[in-house]
């Protein structure tokens, strides 16, 4: 891994509260490019203030796992929350979006041993390894591939039970998945959904509730989420069936036999979902996409590839595992820049990215000294393939 660039090393910095998208490392202020807190939540007053609060009440730990004296009042009302916030019956909080992937289809194969599984070939890896756990038949459709899930669909009985799994944003690429047509096949086959919006809710739609609210889109199944991305806290949760999810609670592992989230976690979790319900939320979302657009123009001005989609990310293409690490270890050093190389096995080799999350909190004039670091960097650090990997969605 190290003599082929994939080695991968942890940047130990600790983020400052007053001053969003900044972290101390050692000596060194670094500006943090690459976070995935995208409305910088984690340090909202609020949310350090609801947290604060409950450890002063409730101490630091929860004590045990939710079966055992590890069930606060704040998680049942949590759940309840989210369920509503995505118009389903039941939902239920894991220690992870990992975890909350891998545990409930991991237990859905359980409950139906006749399960056919139909994943999108870009799914992330929880639902990969939720979907591997136990024998039962899967397919693979390509990516956003409408005519190739159809045709796998036609092969199977409508009355065999079949889920279809993807994501709403696919974070690698920031590409979107189409939901709604997904929705479509399966009402017309019998199919369940299982939607996996972690990187949508707090993002889009009205009230943050994610993609599919977005697109008015009610007939997902199930809905997977998490607290630690757009809400700024620790966590994950399913949202769905009452029946369904109540098996996944009596029966997922990973679910059963681990530490409750702390009740001081669920409180600012809690408080952020409030705020990203409301005015200060739609705000933020504003700033953001604002952001975003000021991002890729410059990098367009400059003709720095990046992937091109409908979202608040902007994978900028570094091709090549040791010169993404180069130019990242440049903008470390000589500009106190932190973005993450990402390298295999997240994408395939030669397509080495950047993952960019420009904050609302940024402003004009940050971006615009950003992009000229990383345009410095970059020409210290010439490819032997300047056009990269260029495809369809991709800019300049």
């Amino acid at each position: 891994m190290r003599e082929s660039g994939r080695y991968r090393t942890f940047i130990a910095s600790d983020n400052i509260t007053e001053r969003p998208g900044y972290a101390r490392s050692g000596q060194q202020t670094l500006a943090i490019w690459c976070s995935n807190d995208y409305l910088g939540l984690s340090q909202h007053p609020d949310v350090i203030a609801a947290a604060v609060d409950d450890l002063r009440i409730q101490g630091i730990g929860s004590g045990g796992s939710r079966n055992i004296s590890g069930s606060a009042q704040a998680h049942p009302e949590l759940e309840k929350q989210f369920s509503e916030w995505h118009g389903k019956e039941s939902a239920l909080l894991f220690s992870s979006g990992y975890v909350a992937n891998f545990e409930t289809i991991s237990s859905l194969r359980v409950a139906l041993p006749d399960l056919v599984i139909l994943s999108d070939r870009l799914n992330h890896r929880s639902l990969i390894e939720g979907i591997r756990r136990h024998r039962g038949e899967t397919q693979i459709f390509e990516h956003n591939d409408l005519s190739h899930l159809r045709s796998l669909l036609e092969s199977y009985p409508r009355e065999r039970p079949k889920l279809i799994v993807l994501e709403s944003i696919y974070s690698m690429d920031a590409d979107l998945g189409p939901l709604r047509e997904v929705c479509d096949l399966a009402e017309e086959y019998g199919a369940m959904t299982y939607v996996d919006e972690t990187h949508a809710v707090g993002m889009r739609g009205p009230g943050g509730a994610g993609l599919l609210a977005e697109l008015g889109e009610t007939r997902a199944t199930f809905v997977q989420a998490v607290c630690g991305k757009a809400l700024g806290t620790v966590g994950g949760y399913v949202a769905g069936p009452r029946h369904a999810i109540d098996y996944v609670r009596s029966t997922a592992p990973g679910f059963i036999f681990t530490t409750a989230l702390p009740p001081a976690i669920v409180s600012s979790t809690t408080t952020a979902l409030s705020i990203v319900r409301g005015p200060e939320g739609a705000a933020l979302r504003e700033r953001l996409s604002a952001n975003v657009a000021l991002l890729k123009r410059l990098l367009t001005e400059r003709g720095i590839p990046f992937l091109d989609h409908d979202s608040h990310f902007v994978p900028v293409l570094v091709p090549d595992a040791v010169r993404v690490k180069a130019v990242a270890n440049t903008l470390l050093a000589a500009h106190d820049i932190y973005v993450q190389p990402i390298n295999a096995p997240s994408v395939p080799s030669g397509t080495e990215r950047f993952r960019l999350a420009p904050g609302p909190f940024r402003t004009e004039a940050q971006i615009a000294a950003f992009v000229d670091d990383l345009e410095h960097s970059l020409q210290l650090h010439q490819s032997t393939d300047p056009a990269g990997p260029l495809s369809e969605g991709i800019h300049p």
